[in-house]
């Protein structure tokens, strides 16, 4: 059992057993796109698939809040913007289970507590770990730290890629896809808007 530096136990995916089921659905896969799952560079791969997608969707085996319940009030006085920009991410779309790849920008304005700023990546990561469409990820990250930690403002800004549409149909790589949430003060004051844009450097 290995144990991340968050305190939790975890199996190491290499040892989770496959359910027969799983890896019948991946050969099946494999046959239907052309190939032979019982070859010599196939026979692994179903069980390898299985294990993978387990540590993809990690994220439905916990809940995100809670790396935002112990908070610090001793902040000197502190009343400005927390940012954290650049946060590297992955997730895999619901709608063809292809990745997703991209960075997020989360910024709060404190009202009279902070929360360690690796709480913010942790979040987003808890959710980025499950199949999901980019507006519901950059939702569910700031209304999560707007509930628990009930800042004066909250902002989120994800950019990614994503492997549906560079890879497959429409064919188009480069492109980025930004999405954005604002609230409370970010929401309804525009200069305070525009600070944390110009922060982020959106």
């Amino acid at each position: 059992m290995s144990t991340p530096d968050d305190g939790d136990p975890v199996q190491p995916p290499a040892k989770l057993p496959v359910p027969e089921e799983v890896a019948e659905a991946v050969r099946t896969l494999i046959r239907w796109a052309g190939d032979d799952p019982e070859r010599e560079g196939l026979v692994d791969t179903p069980a390898r698939v299985a294990r993978a997608w387990k540590e993809y969707a990690r994220g439905y085996e916990e809940d995100p809040s809670v790396h935002l319940s112990r908070t610090f009030e001793e902040v000197g006085g502190y009343d400005e913007i927390v940012l954290l920009k650049d946060i590297p991410f992955q997730s895999h779309c619901e709608h063809h289970m292809a990745p997703i790849i991209g960075k997020a920008h989360i910024a709060y304005l404190p009202r009279d507590r902070v929360v360690g700023i690796s709480k913010l990546a942790r979040v987003l990561h808890g959710f980025a770990r499950r199949l999901q469409v980019q507006e519901r990820l950059t939702a569910e990250v700031a209304d999560c730290i707007w509930e628990h930690l009930q800042p004066q403002g909250v902002a989120v800004v994800i950019e990614a890629s994503h492997a549906c549409m560079t890879a497959r149909g429409v064919g188009t790589p480069g492109v980025m896809m930004t999405t954005s949430r604002m609230m409370g003060t970010f929401r309804a004051d525009e200069r305070s808007r525009k600070e944390v844009l110009a922060l982020m450097g959106c």
